[in-house]
């Protein structure tokens, strides 16, 4: 069967494109010896055919995989085919990541990019590989999630040669490890792991040649993970530091950063020590040329070392020491060595700067140091030597201790960062980032990168050995046969270089010879190695060898190679250092001989592995090795190796694209030469050696059922579908493989299918074609017959409606003829009617007028008539009235007089003065006494005061003396003279300026008339005016547009503000999350700490109060502040700087608070004394007795009183049964009345006798003697012990009853009392005298600062005491207007709080007098019944069942429990417990219940932080109870809907609007909460269902994978989710929502803010996967969108604004389905993406993919086009959308139709303590 190969596409190699494309134009033929080719240019050429190898070119992938993510997933794999794939990403569409095979290919851009930025962190964490777009944090997130997954350490291993990124691709993956396992604990770990980065950056890094960033050392970084897989720590092993590079560096490259960046601060004062001058000033720093690097500021890179320093708990002292110690090496470099005349000895200059500075910066000895650089010391077995050194040898020493100070400062500032980094706490696991130095080769090669290269030798091995196991693995797992694959094995170089006798043993023992030197070395290699495959003797050299590596032959120069290897340096002058008089300078050099520098050991190594060899180690040679750099690299190396080896390494492998540094170039020659060194390559031929193409069989059935007959498809199984279908295609069953779960396929065979696909394509194309063609030819025709038709048919109409048109005019002129005729005879008939009527209406009018004056004048006489009878009527009844008057005045005297005869006969009586003075002599008693103990208190406080003043008097005398006295001493007395006449000199100048401010004011008034004349002159020009101000009103109505614009500006700034101020809130709550954690701790180290005595905490400090944050009811002074920090918070900060009466204001209030703290602090001290006093003399009993008594006082009167309440009864029902009359009832009930009084009177009279008899006792017991009346007080028994009822009897001889006895009982508690209340003014007396005291002292302060003010003005200047005097009268009078102000200010908060008062008493006076009045009319019935009163919306409870309301209403409160009651029942009876609290006027109440509530519910918020269900419960109470705060609060704005019954329900005394702000921000807090578990809920769902699942069937076309399978593509898998389940779970919470009552605008913010996370969510994977960026997935999405907005119709959220949260993913879906190609598409493009920003629109473009090979890629010139369009656009700069944003949420006012009085609590709440009142 033969093949046509005309028109296929192949690679040709080419010298300077490596490999080019061509396309065959003839067909060839088996023996042709060449191919007619040619190539994209269209020129043509023969590529000759070798007939015996009969090797033809590389076919060419298909178009459709040009691009992939995955370069294993190519059809055809081979070098030129990863080649071009990596150019078509790198330079079309700007990726600089691929993967291959399990290896991430990163190429350096030489350009920053927005793809590294927090939120990119976020999209890629949780994300399974593959699944996104390659990226090195998606080659993390896989490390991370194996390691928490399979419990086993990680390796990153991060390659490349110098230039390529290695560095900073491993700080970033860093930075995912630090953003992503973020610590547990407070200490910040990741970021002192990130603060690593720039101090190693500092002192390993330099500019070479291939790049300014460039890493002279490996380093392998270990971050340490807890069982949580948090950070907790890290530690970092370096590699062989580039030492040379202290001492000499090539052209156009710099030293370490260090040096530059010391140099760069030099100028700073702290560093003036270090005598540094510009980096040209030294010669370690200036024998490369240029010393800066363009872009980096040296001075600003130091600042950021010691910062990190700083971070890291490097202390200023260590610092400032490593900054010594690198400037000697400067001023060490700079050394003058002088030669001497014989050539063998040398010198230095005790006056050489340099020396100096290098002796004093390190501590050390100068003359020693002089000595011993010039000199050296041998020992021999006899005597020891001291030998001068040459010129030569002396540079040789001086550059070998720079490099060594440098590389021991090395050591040990890696040592103190393991330190910073090293954590208490056991590590669980580790992942492992290594940052090493890729294969190099340069013209000259020595030592240094004869060891790198034996390092990537060894990681070669290791790497080829994994990518072996790993594909042996993958068939193992398919039980695929496995049949062994040939790779490149690199052991024979590795022996070469390490095993015994290799080159690194050889180099040890020439190094142990004492004249070794690097020639005999080289000799001793070609007798050795001679026979090798990987050793070669170069032609033209004896001292050079060459290693074969893998990679390529590498040629090394034997010179310097021992010395390195050596790196001696004399022991002299280490012994010097070591004698430092600075601690750390001595310690560098110390112990250095027990310690391998370069390689700290690993601490924290997870105990689960063991870490083993992969292969048995190398024997060593018999003598035991000098430490040797060589030996000690090996060593190093294999503890890497065995650390590698027991992790799961990860690849990362760098690539440069060019060696100018150059932004997005590529250059072939380059690239290739890297991939081949770094293993690219090979992975590719290892995975095209088997089966590199691997599909699941969900994935090739979709992809390839076109292939498929219908009765194929119609069967269930698709393994045997797929079974079927590739056997009949393929007939070669070695081809392909069908696994477990995968179908493998040798290279090609995807190509091959994918041209199966693409023929059945084509022809079902050309059928569709045809047969639409075909209909568009019969539409054209049925178009044409159908206009043929209808223009028959419009002929015709015309014709007809112009006939029409004649006849209608025709029969309308008759008619307007008819029509004339009539009118013209109508009006001749209505003239004459008009006429005729006018004389008929003249003649009656005539008769009419008669009738009438005829009827006026006989109703004129009747009135006369009826007014003359009436006067006659009246006169006769005043007649008869005076007469019944008199006769009744005569009969009233009489009875007067005879009734003031019988009250004079009844006054003369004695009881009637009785009763009137009945109580009156015991009220003068009582009235005298207190005149007289008040009389006695005010002569006490009179003569305190009076020896107060004495005091004052004779202190002020004193001080008065003392002012005399120093008067005298100074003898200054001319000098006051003169300062009175300029103070008397200022005052007249004052008054000439009053004088003068009077001038102005008469001068003003007269402005003022003038200006009022002007203002009538211009209200009439304002007449004028107004005509013109129509023509302004038409030009507002244009500028209307440009305010609409300021007012939506105006809302998007207060937007943001208020989402400001919502993250601080968002932030407040972590604070206090994170307080909370604290204090829990705290509390258990308490615990700890006070196991064996636990002490309470006082019960006056509640935890809840330090909780809640909530301001109690506050103090007009607590007031008056807090207005003035508001106003400071309004005016904001700077307008408020400039208030200096503000600022006064304040200053004085914190001064007014200092004093009254020490006030409050001396009354503690005192109240504390006073408690022990009293605690010492208080007696319990005699409270148990005086309660008893009272007690039964009280019982003994009630029985009494019951007794006559029951007979004035049985009195009433007996009058009733007798006569049932009206009358009689209300005599009876009178009768009730006056016994009810004469009762009360009797009670008054027995209550007077009681006070006389008490006043007797008190006065007999102060007559006593008060020694006597202390020991019949404590004698007595009734007050040492409670009286109980068998003592009663012995009162007996008092009287029968034994109220006497009982009497005096009691009128001895009162005396306590009485006692007790003197005690208590005599404490306030006290008080008033101490604050008198403070008073005096801040007096006799105030008068001292004044004297000594006074005496600095003495000493002043006159002109400066002028100054000085009115500055301080400024003061002065600015502190009594503030004092004044202050006191107006408290007048009129006073005012309004008195009015406030008024008017609740004037209410409650109404209510009174209304409820008296209805007590009044009740008075009037006959029998007397107790109506119960109405619920008035109050619940009381007693202060102790606080904590259970709390447990039962909040904190163990389930929504089922509520669920078929009023929606947010609890905020209802919450408010209306707060309202009986502010009802009976108790603060304290409110304050405790309000925050309990808000801690009880934030308890329940932490419990149960993630449940939806519990969250929008208290979502609805908070919002509720903050409503009801507001409706109820009495501000009108808020009481606009309120019922009349409601505003009775309103709060009467308190104003809380502090704690409205408080629960606001609560609600803000549990919104985010409840946002928070939704997006946990919906977030997994929202990519599968989305962008993955098949909405409509049939238009996923998946094109083929590589080795990394994505989740979403496993039919069966966990992860899958469809948009009905999306659907389903917003039902869920919608439901939720509107089931707990919550506000219909809060649950609308709810979805706008869910709807964006979905559009977030769904945009950023778009932005970051390739395979989604299609036609169909256009398409999909633009359904799945459709059906979302169709759900928010459904639930009638359509004006949420939740669809427009949606449109930059609308667009992103029309972006895909738009044609791509013409200016015109590109315009459209534009004008419809306006949603999505200019990044995002390219990077679609650049991703978008096409399913099948009809569909075109979008060429960079149409994106070039794109962007040249969108330049005048503002975007923002980051790519993704910030997921995490939430919109600031709203909690509109929304009044509640409920009155409290209806509300039913249910019996399960079990809140029987709560009363209703």
């Amino acid at each position: 069967m033969h093949f046509s190969f005309q028109y296929t596409k192949v690679w040709i190699p080419d010298p300077d494109e490596v490999w080019r494309s061509a396309e065959i134009i003839k067909d060839y033929k088996e023996g042709d010896k060449s191919l007619h080719l040619k190539f994209e240019d269209d020129t043509i050429y023969e590529y000759p055919v070798d007939l015996k190898t009969n090797q033809l070119p590389f076919l060419r992938n298909p178009d459709i995989l040009v691009g992939e993510n995955d370069l294993t997933a190519l059809s055809y794999l081979h070098e030129p085919a990863v080649l071009h794939n990596l150019k078509v990403r790198f330079l079309e569409s700007n990726h600089i990541y691929t993967y291959c095979g399990i290896v991430l290919v990163a190429i350096n851009p030489y350009e920053q990019l927005p793809i590294y930025e927090q939120d990119v962190i976020y999209a890629y964490s949780g994300q399974n590989m593959g699944d996104m777009d390659p990226h090195i944090f998606a080659v993390a997130e896989e490390a991370y999630k194996q390691m928490a997954r399979d419990e086993k350490n990680q390796s990153i291993i991060v390659s490349g040669e110098s230039g390529a990124g290695k560095t900073v691709s491993a700080k970033y993956a860093m930075r995912f490890f630090a953003s992503v396992g973020g610590s547990a604990s407070e200490t910040n770990i990741e970021e002192k792991v990130l603060a690593s980065s720039p101090i190693m950056e500092a002192i390993g890094n330099a500019k070479t040649t291939r790049n300014d960033n460039s890493s002279r050392f490996g380093k392998y970084i270990q971050i340490g993970f807890d069982k949580r897989y948090h950070i907790i720590g890290a530690n970092m092993r370096t590699y062989l530091l580039e030492k040379s590079r202290v001492v000499f560096q090539a052209e156009d490259e710099r030293n370490y950063h260090i040096f530059y960046q010391l140099c760069a601060s030099a100028s700073l004062p702290e560093f003036q020590d270090l005598a540094l001058t510009c980096a040209e000033d030294f010669f370690y720093t200036s024998l490369g040329g240029d010393t800066t690097i363009d872009g980096v500021d040296d001075a600003d890179d130091f600042e950021k070392t010691r910062h990190a320093f700083t971070l890291l708990g490097v202390k200023e002292s260590h610092q400032m020491t490593i900054f010594k110690i690198i400037a000697s090496i400067l001023h060490l470099g700079n050394l003058e060595i002088q030669a001497e005349r014989d050539g063998e000895s040398c010198s230095i200059s005790k006056q050489d700067e340099h020396l100096n500075n290098f002796c004093r910066l390190l501590g050390v000895e100068h003359s020693q140091m002089e000595h011993w650089l010039c000199h050296r010391k041998l020992v021999t077995t006899a005597e020891t030597y001291i030998k001068p050194m040459s010129v030569q040898q002396v540079m040789n020493a001086k550059n070998a201790l720079a490099k060594h100070i440098y590389a021991q400062l090395f050591n040990w500032i890696v040592e103190h960062i393991n330190k910073a980094l090293h954590t208490t706490v056991k590590q669980h696991s580790f992942i492992g980032v290594l940052d090493i130095y890729g294969f190099e080769t340069f013209e000259v090669n020595s030592f240094e990168q004869f060891c790198i290269n034996y390092a990537n030798e060894k990681l070669q091995q290791q790497f080829n050995s994994h990518v072996f196991k790993l594909e042996q693995e993958e068939y193992m797992k398919e039980q695929i046969p496995w049949t062994l694959i040939d790779f490149y094995d690199n052991q024979p170089c590795i022996d070469l270089i390490e095993a015994k006798l290799g080159i690194l043993d050889l180099l040890d023992e020439e190094c142990k010879v004492p004249k070794g030197t690097d020639q005999n070395w080289a000799q001793k290699l070609y007798d050795r190695h001679s026979s090798s495959q990987h050793f070669q003797k170069p032609r033209m050299s004896n001292t050079s060898f060459i290693v074969v590596h893998f990679a390529d032959k590498v040629e090394y120069q034997s010179d310097g190679f021992l010395e390195k290897n050596r790196d001696t340096v004399y022991e002299e002058q280490i012994n010097i250092l070591k004698a430092s008089k600075y601690q750390m300078v001595a310690d560098l050099f110390h112990d250095e001989k027990d310690s391998v520098p370069a390689t700290p050991t690993v601490k924290g190594a997870a105990p689960k592995i063991s870490v083993r060899s992969a292969r048995p180690a190398v024997k060593a040679a018999n003598k035991e090795h000098k430490k040797t750099v060589g030996h000690q690299f090996r060593n190093s190396l294999h503890l890497l190796m065995e650390t590698l080896n027991a992790t799961t390494p990860h690849y990362v492998r760098c690539i440069k694209p060019n060696d100018e540094k150059l932004p997005f170039k590529f250059d072939p020659k380059r690239a290739v030469q890297q991939l081949r060194a770094c293993g690219v390559l090979e992975t590719i031929r290892i995975s095209a050696a088997g089966y590199p193409s691997r599909w699941s069989y969900h994935d090739f059935f979709n992809r390839y059922r076109v292939l498929m007959k219908k009765r194929e498809i119609s069967k269930n199984d698709k393994k045997l579908i797929c079974k079927t279908l590739l056997e009949n295609l393929i007939k070669d069953p070695d081809k392909f493989q069908f696994g477990r779960t995968k179908i493998f396929f040798r290279a090609g065979q995807v190509a091959y299918l994918e041209k199966l696909r693409a023929d059945k394509f084509r022809a079902a194309t050309i059928m569709i074609q045809k047969t639409v063609r075909g209909w568009l030819q019969r539409v054209k025709y049925r178009r044409m017959r159908d206009a043929a038709i209808t223009i028959q048919r419009y002929t015709r109409g015309h014709l007809a409606r112009r006939l029409a048109d004649h006849l209608r005019k025709t029969r309308a002129a008759i008619i307007f003829q008819k029509q004339y005729r009539m009118l013209r005879i109508l009006h001749a008939f209505q003239k004459i009617r008009n006429a005729t009527i006018t004389i008929q209406a003249f003649t009656r009018g005539m008769f009419v007028r008669k009738i009438y004056h005829k009827i006026l004048l006989e109703h004129k006489a009747t009135i006369i008539q009826k007014h003359a009878r009436a006067w006659l009527a009246r006169k006769q009844f005043l007649r008869f009235k005076c007469a019944a008057v008199v006769i009744q005045c005569y009969f009233r005297r009489m009875k007067a007089r005879q009734e003031l005869k019988k009250l004079k006969i009844e006054a003369r009586s004695a009881q009637h003065l009785k009763k009137l003075n009945i109580g009156m002599e015991n009220k003068v008693v009582q009235l005298q006494r207190k005149i007289d103990d008040q009389n006695k208190e005010y002569k006490h406080l009179n003569e305190q005061l009076s020896a107060l003043t004495s005091t004052y008097s004779a202190d002020v005398e004193k001080l008065k003396k003392e002012l005399e006295q120093y008067r005298q001493n100074r003898g200054d007395s001319n000098q006051l003279v003169n300062l009175r006449k300029e103070i008397e000199s200022l005052r007249l100048e004052l008054e000439n300026a009053h004088s003068e401010r009077k001038i102005i004011e008469d001068t003003y008034d007269k402005e003022k008339d003038l200006l009022q004349k002007r203002v009538s002159d211009l209200e009439e020009e304002n007449a004028l005016l107004k005509q013109e101000k129509e023509e302004f009103n038409n030009r507002i109505l244009c500028q209307s547009e440009d305010t609409v614009k300021e007012n939506l500006l105006m809302k998007k700034e207060l937007e943001e503000e208020r989402s400001r101020y919502q993250n601080l809130v968002k932030e407040y709550s972590r604070l206090e999350q994170r307080y909370d954690n604290l204090r829990d701790e705290m509390t258990i180290i308490k615990v700890m700490e006070e196991a064996p005595g636990h002490r309470r905490n006082p019960s006056n400090q509640s935890s809840l109060e330090s909780d809640s944050n909530c301001p109690s009811v506050s103090t007009s002074e607590i007031g008056d502040t807090e207005d003035a920090i508001q106003q400071v918070e309004d005016v904001g900060l700077d307008k408020a700087a400039m208030d200096m009466t503000l600022f006064l204001k304040l200053q004085k209030r914190v001064r007014e608070l200092e004093q009254e703290r020490k006030k409050l602090q001396t009354q503690l001290e005192k109240k504390k004394s006073q408690v022990k006093d009293n605690e010492m003399d208080s007696d319990r009993d005699t409270d148990l007795a005086y309660n008893s008594l009272k007690r039964q006082e009280l019982e003994s009167e009630n029985k009494k009183l019951k007794n006559e309440l029951n007979e004035l009864r049985k009195t009433i029902v007996d009058r009733v049964t007798q006569n049932n009359s009206s009358n009689d009832i209300q005599d009876s009930y009178t009768l009730l009345l006056n016994q009810l009084k004469s009762a009360n009177e009797e009670l008054e009279v027995r209550k007077e006798e009681v006070l006389i008899l008490r006043a007797q006792i008190i006065k007999a017991a102060q007559q006593k003697d008060a020694g006597k009346n202390m020991v019949i007080e404590r004698g007595n028994p009734f007050l040492s012990a409670p009286i109980t009822d068998y003592s009663l009897p012995d009162w007996g001889y008092l009287n029968e009853d034994g109220e006497l006895g009982l009497a005096y009982q009691g009128l001895k508690q009162v005396a306590r009392l009485l006692e007790a209340q003197l005690q208590d003014q005599r404490r306030e007396h006290e008080e008033e005298v101490e604050t008198l005291k403070t008073q005096m002292e801040t007096l006799r302060e105030e008068m001292e600062k004044q004297q000594q003010a006074f005496f600095q003005t003495l000493q002043l200047p006159p002109e400066a005491q002028v100054e000085f005097g009115i500055q301080q009268e400024i003061t002065r009078l600015t502190n009594e207007n503030l004092d004044f102000k202050e006191l107006l200010e408290k007048l009129e908060k006073n005012e309004k709080k008195l009015k406030k008062q008024l008017k609740i008493y004037m209410k409650k006076v109404q209510d009174f007098e209304g409820n008296s009045g209805f007590r009044h009319e009740l008075t009037r019935q006959v029998t007397v019944q107790r109506k119960e009163k109405d619920f008035q919306g109050m619940l009381e409870y007693y202060k102790e069942d606080e904590p259970l309301l709390i447990r039962n209403l909040i904190t163990d409160l389930k929504p089922q429990t509520v669920s078929a009651t009023v929606p947010c029942l609890p905020a209802y009876i919450l408010y209306m417990c707060i309202r009986h609290a502010d009802y009976i006027n108790d603060d304290q109440k409110v304050h405790s219940l309000l925050t309990s509530t808000i801690n009880g519910i934030k308890k329940v918020l932490k419990k149960h932080n993630d449940d939806f269900q519990m969250t929008s419960f208290w979502l609805a109470n908070t919002c509720r109870l903050l409503h009801c705060l507001k409706q109820y609060s009495g501000d009108t704005g808020f009481m606009t809907q309120n019922t009349a019954k409601q505003n009775e329900h309103c709060l009467k005394n308190f104003d809380l609007t502090e704690y409205r702000q408080v629960l606001s921000d609560l609600s803000i807090q549990i919104y985010q909460q409840l946002f928070k578990i939704a997006e946990g809920m919906l977030q997994p769902m929202i990519v599968s269902a989305m962008l993955e699942s098949e909405s409509i069937q049939g238009l996923s076309g998946l094109k083929s994978m590589g080795y990394r399978n994505r989740s979403s593509s496993m039919v069966d898998g966990d992860n899958s989710y469809s948009l009905d389940a999306v659907i389903r779970q917003m039902n869920t919470f919608h439901s939720i929502l509107c089931d707990q009552g919550l506000d219909p605008e809060i649950i609308q913010q709810v979805f706008k803010q869910l709807f964006y996370m979905i559009n977030a969510v769904t945009l950023n994977n778009l932005l970051l996967r390739k395979d989604v960026c299609s036609w169909s997935t256009g398409m999909q999405l633009r359904y799945n969108i459709s059906q979302l907005e169709e759900w928010l119709r459904g639930k009638n959220l359509q004006q949420s604004g939740a669809a427009e949260t949606v449109e930059p993913l609308i667009q992103a879906a029309q972006l895909l389905q738009l044609k791509k190609k013409t200016s015109e598409d590109a315009e459209a493009i534009c004008s419809l993406c306006t949603s999505l920003t200019t990044q995002q629109i390219v990077k679609i473009l650049n991703l978008y993919t096409p399913v099948n090979e009809f569909e075109e890629r979008v060429t960079v010139a149409f994106i070039r086009n794109i962007q040249a369009n969108l330049q005048e656009r503002n975007d923002p700069p980051q790519l993704l959308l910030d997921y995490k944003y939430m919109f600031p949420v709203l909690f509109p006012f929304s009044p509640s139709s409920i009155t409290m009085d209806s509300i039913h609590i249910p019996a399960s709440l079990n809140l029987e303590f709560l009363n209703e009142v």
